[in-house]
C-alpha cells in the first residue's frame, strides 16, 4: 500500500519554540498593528483632504444643476397638459432625455406614540389599528437553567458559545512632559 503525504498549513507558519519567542511574536504583532493604524490614519487624512478639495469644486456645479432642474420643472408644469397628452401618461421624452412625474407612496408619521395608542383605544378602533406582537424570547432560552428545555423544542437549536484566540499586545503611553 502506498503511503500518503499529508500537507498541513501550519508547516509554513512561524511557530514560537519557547516563551521568549512567543513574547517576541506578540511584540511584533503589536508593532505591525501600530503600523497598520498609522497607515490607515494617513490614508484617512488624504481622503479627507481630497473630499474637501473636490467638494469645493463640485458644490457650484451641484447648485447649477439644481437651478436648471427647477427651471425645467417650471417649464414642464406650465406645459404639463401638452407634454402628457392631456394627462394620459406621466412622462415625456425629449430628444436629449425624459422627464416624468411620480407619486410618492403614502406614509404614516406618529408623534407621541403612547397618546396615539390611548386615542385609538378610546375611539374603540383597537382591533382595526392596533396589533399584538408575539415573539420568541431567545435571551430566556440562553439562560443556563433553560437551555436543555429550549433545546428539546422542535426547531430550536442552542449553538455553542465558542472560543476565540485573541492576542492583545500591551500599549504604553508616554506621560506628558511638564
Amino acid at each position: 500500500m502506498a503511503s500518503r503525504k499529508v500537507k498541513t498549513t501550519a508547516a509554513n507558519l512561524p511557530i514560537p519554540q519557547d516563551d521568549s519567542e512567543a513574547r517576541s511574536v506578540i511584540r511584533e504583532i503589536g508593532d505591525l498593528s501600530r503600523d497598520v493604524l498609522r497607515l490607515e490614519a494617513e490614508l484617512n487624512d488624504k481622503i479627507g483632504k481630497l473630499q474637501d478639495e473636490y467638494g469645493e469644486m463640485v458644490a457650484p456645479i451641484r447648485e447649477l444643476i439644481t437651478a436648471k432642474q427647477e427651471g425645467l420643472k417650471m417649464f414642464c408644469e406650465v406645459n404639463r397638459d401638452r407634454l402628457t397628452n392631456g394627462g394620459k401618461v406621466k412622462f415625456h421624452k425629449f430628444e436629449t432625455g425624459e422627464i416624468s412625474w411620480r407619486l410618492r407612496p403614502a406614509k404614516v408619521t406618529i408623534r407621541g406614540k403612547d397618546a396615539v395608542i390611548d386615542a385609538i383605544k378610546k375611539a374603540k378602533l383597537g382591533r382595526k389599528f392596533l396589533r399584538t406582537k408575539v415573539e420568541i424570547n431567545k435571551d430566556a432560552m440562553l439562560e443556563k437553567d433553560n437551555r436543555a428545555t429550549a433545546a428539546a423544542i422542535s426547531g430550536v437549536t442552542i449553538g455553542s458559545d465558542g472560543e476565540d484566540f485573541i492576542v492583545e499586545p500591551f500599549e504604553t503611553e508616554l506621560a506628558e512632559a511638564s
